[in-house]
């Protein structure tokens, strides 16, 4: 069995490979056990830059977060996502969710095609795959006796990226973790009773389950810096937030449309000014170190472990190191 993950760190590809590349070494050195790498088409390739970072890098497990089956086909994704394994030298772990709603109309995926089904077929062929069978499937996609024509890696850990009820209470069934987006414990704490939901249903043979906070984290030495860093990945979330969660944390529902408004339109930067403080307090952990391990203490009791998301601070060297103090202290005021 992998050793469960804890200390998680998420690395966007807006950045060149290169960069990554540091920032993922720099946090192996800080102590984070994994990095999951931000799959969109209209960054860089997520897969391409994890290669990168296995050959930089020795013990830290390596995943898309979250790759979806939408891009490419399943079993192709499957391959790849065992050729990162076999290069990292048993290290991959694979993360996959439904996909970004926005990014993916762009390339004439509906919401209706972003199903639980899909995510579940696709990660159940990928591990028929990994044990070296030949596979035939017909269901949200297809495959005639379709295999790897090399060394299959085995059981490769199955992390599925989520927030939805039914999600939650999938990947707690059927996966060995689940990455959900949230920051804030009222979030984590509903999770939490989904997956506990999922669990009751979970075979003996599955063994242990990894619930993680997929965290929006924004740290720095100064409160608003931080802060306003964090304005950007908070309005995309707010955009895309059903309206009960809005309610949870008494966010105007009317504010976060209009933010998804101009981002649809492309205005950016008005978007960005949009987000109100109660948006921030809600969708990320932004602040001082301290103020960001009293955050992520208080998910910590609901969650197993952590990854600290997009966009770690407005220093990104800094931000990494700074996150890792932050997840130290927290887990030692749970």
């Amino acid at each position: 069995m992998s050793p469960p993950i804890r200390r998680g760190v998420e690395l966007t590809p807006e950045q060149p490979v290169s960069r990554l590349v540091e920032l993922a070494a720099t946090a192996e050195d800080a102590g984070f056990d994994a990095a999951f790498v931000s799959s969109h088409y209209n960054n860089r390739d997520p897969f391409q830059t994890l290669g990168a970072i296995a050959e930089r890098t020795d013990s830290i497990r390596l995943g898309p977060g979250v790759a979806n089956p939408h891009e490419s086909h399943p079993v192709a994704l499957a391959s790849r996502m065992a050729t990162l394994d076999e290069h990292a030298g048993g290290r991959g772990v694979f993360g996959i969710g439904p996909g970004d709603p926005s990014t993916l109309r762009n390339l004439g995926v509906d919401s209706d095609d972003r199903s639980l089904r899909s995510v579940l077929e696709a990660f159940k062929v990928a591990k028929r795959l990994w044990a070296g069978e030949r596979v035939d499937h017909d269901g949200t996609f297809q495959a005639d006796d379709a295999g790897l024509n090399y060394e299959p890696p085995g059981d490769l850990p199955v992390y599925v990226g989520g927030e939805g009820p039914h999600m939650c209470r999938m990947a707690a069934k059927h996966a060995d973790g689940l990455l959900f987006n949230g920051s804030h414990p009222r979030d984590l704490a509903w999770a939490g009773d989904r997956v506990e939901e999922g669990l009751g249903e979970r075979p003996d043979h599955r063994g242990e389950f990894d619930f993680l906070a997929y965290a929006s984290v924004s740290v720095a030495t100064e409160r608003e810096a931080a802060r306003e860093a964090a304005r950007p990945p908070v309005a995309f979330i707010a955009a895309g937030t059903p309206e009960p969660v809005l309610s949870r944390h008494d966010i105007d529902p009317e504010r976060a449309a209009a933010v998804g408004e101009k981002i649809s339109e492309g205005r950016f930067e008005a978007a960005f000014e949009q987000v109100s403080p109660g948006m921030i307090d809600a969708f990320a952990a932004a602040g001082t170190v301290d103020d960001v391990a009293d955050r992520l203490a208080a998910v910590l009791e609901h969650a197993d472990g952590v990854v600290c998301g997009s966009p770690l601070g407005p220093e990104l060297d800094e931000a990494v190191a700074l996150a890792s103090e932050a997840l130290e202290l927290a887990e030692e005021r749970v």
